[in-house]
């Protein structure tokens, strides 16, 4: 991305920037120390396009690890299915070079603040907020990936004296930091709703800045659920605040799904991912399937979905048979490769949000904590089925909302080796105002979880916070009794390079805000329902 120079004409309803060709071949070789600029439309959508690639990276190997081996199968999603794998995030056991990506990879946090600083710049040279405004919000969508992942971060100092190497914020703090970002940003946006970015500029809303609206108010919405258990109070009040239409509204709409629209001239990367050491005459997929336990719900509950979801497996007379996580994978060639693929195009867009989601969490914030969501739970739960069911193309979602029998179906594994019998959950589709609270959140996140596919780190998220959906346990625990095979991995260990070049601020941070050790068992912050 960093050798992609877009030729921009940044516009508004006040002002135009006049273009001359800026050098970004180096962006991030001195990743805290912005070239010198001028104020371009050049530089602007350089950076722009750059920022929006820290969400899920463009860059294969990063998304990878980031998404295909750690939040896909954390998050039930994806299995691992390449034999050569044997230290991995699925059994407990992960290579630093794969647990780290999130925190040390030169393609998320350094090229993020990089760009940010260019536009940050831009904004300044111009007097117009709206760019770094939006900046700030993509800032939140990606940074709050990696707290997620490991609890407290580097944060709030990262750039400010150019280093790398600077002290952490509690996740608490840290989030409180997101808040007031994006309370900044949806102020700012709100009071220039009729200013456009210049569509090249914005592969996610082509420079519609309602849309960005929108979405920080969705993405407010996420995280204020997100500590619903460890802080309510707050909870209430930020959640409340991103529905209240007064702010600018939710997304309500597939039209205003957030997604980085990109891959046109280039592959998506999970695309490309699932498909590395690919058996030549396979359609199915390479290091990684689907997953045993998303399959096994939507079998089960018959869901039209499947077919844009999933590969057809090579299985005689089975349509869809996922590979059970966290075992010792089959080789490729002769087995693994008969299991379902991952059903992705190479010009596919990545989802960084959508409004079924949207709907799933006002659903939630109604019929668990009694939060103001601006309607009932039932009409929030059975709006995102049918937005998911759109957003997919796929038919018959009345009749899916409406069905109060089907359930998921235990794991049956094709090879014989890996089946779990056990009913993996009673759960129904059809939406209970009677039921229990508890019976209301895991319908909600169920379903929430099968509208968010590919999504794992989200998945991820949602199973620590409510322990839904239930999933398959590993049977393959290779961590030496420290990670619960059923709780599954609550955190991502520190990267070894941190006890090097960070040592007295990790340090630090494990003995004041983790409340753990610095391992995969430790709950994050938010990780907190009793």
């Amino acid at each position: 991305m960093k050798n992609i120079i877009n030729k921009i004409v940044y516009g508004s309803l006040t002002f135009a920037l006049s273009s001359c060709i800026a050098n970004y071949d180096n962006i991030n070789t001195e990743p805290y120390q912005a070239p010198d600029l001028s104020p371009d439309g050049y530089a602007l959508g350089s950076a722009m396009n750059n920022l929006a690639g820290c969400v899920i990276s463009p860059d294969v190997n990063t998304a990878q690890f980031t998404d295909c081996l750690l939040g896909g199968p954390l998050g039930g999603y994806f299995a691992d299915s390449n034999a050569g794998f044997t230290e991995t995030i699925s059994n407990f056991n992960p290579k630093d070079d794969w647990s780290r990506v999130f925190l040390k990879s030169d393609k998320i946090i350094p090229t993020l603040y990089s760009n940010l600083k260019q536009i940050e710049i831009v904004s300044q040279n111009t007097k117009d907020p709206v760019p770094f405004a939006i900046a700030k919000v993509i800032k939140v969508a990606a940074m709050h990936r990696v707290s997620d992942a490991y609890g407290p971060i580097p944060y709030s100092r990262i750039g400010a004296n150019g280093e790398i190497a600077t002290p952490y914020d509690s996740q608490e703090v840290t989030y409180d930091t997101f808040f007031n970002e994006l309370d900044e940003s949806i102020k700012i946006l709100n009071e220039h709703s009729n200013e456009q970015l210049v569509p090249t500029a914005d592969y996610v809303y082509k420079g519609n800045v309602k849309q960005w609206i929108r979405f920080a108010n969705s993405l407010k919405l996420r995280l204020a659920i997100r500590i619903s258990y460890v802080n309510p109070l707050k909870s209430k009040q930020m959640a409340e605040e991103a529905v209240n239409p007064a702010n600018g509204g939710v997304i309500e709409s597939n039209v205003d799904n957030a997604a980085w629209n990109y891959f046109e001239t280039s592959q998506n990367p999970i695309y490309v991912a699932t498909r590395y050491n690919q058996v030549q005459d396979s359609e199915t997929g390479g290091d990684t399937h689907a997953a045993a336990d998303i399959i096994c719900y939507m079998n089960g509950y018959k869901d039209n979905r499947r077919a844009k979801f999933f590969t057809l497996s090579e299985w005689k007379d089975i349509d869809y048979v996922g590979m059970r996580r966290g075992i010792v994978i089959p080789e490729l060639k002769t087995i693994g490769r008969k299991y379902s693929g991952v059903n992705i195009s190479p010009t596919s867009p990545l989802y960084w949000m959508n409004a079924a989601e949207v709907a799933f969490l006002r659903a939630e914030g109604a019929a668990v904590f009694n939060f103001d969501m601006g309607g009932t739970a039932e009409t929030f739960y059975n709006q995102g089925i049918r937005l998911s069911f759109e957003q997919w193309g796929a038919d018959g979602a009345e009749a899916y909302l409406n069905n109060s029998e089907n359930k998921p179906e235990p794991y049956v594994d094709p090879a014989g080796t890996n089946t779990y019998s056990d009913q993996i959950s009673n759960i129904t589709i059809k939406w209970d105002e009677s039921a229990t609270p508890e019976e209301k959140q895991e319908r909600i996140i169920v379903q929430k979880w099968i509208a968010n596919w590919e999504l794992g780190n989200e998945a991820w998220a949602d199973f620590r916070r409510t322990g839904y959906p239930k999933l398959i346990p590993v049977k393959e625990n290779k961590s030496g009794g420290i990670v619960d095979s059923e709780k599954g991995a609550r955190r991502m260990p520190y990267p070894l390079d941190e006890y090097v070049s960070n040592r007295e601020n990790v340090e630090y941070a494990i003995a004041n805000y983790l409340n753990g050790p610095d391992n995969m068992a430790t709950n994050v912050w938010w990780a907190s329902k009793k």
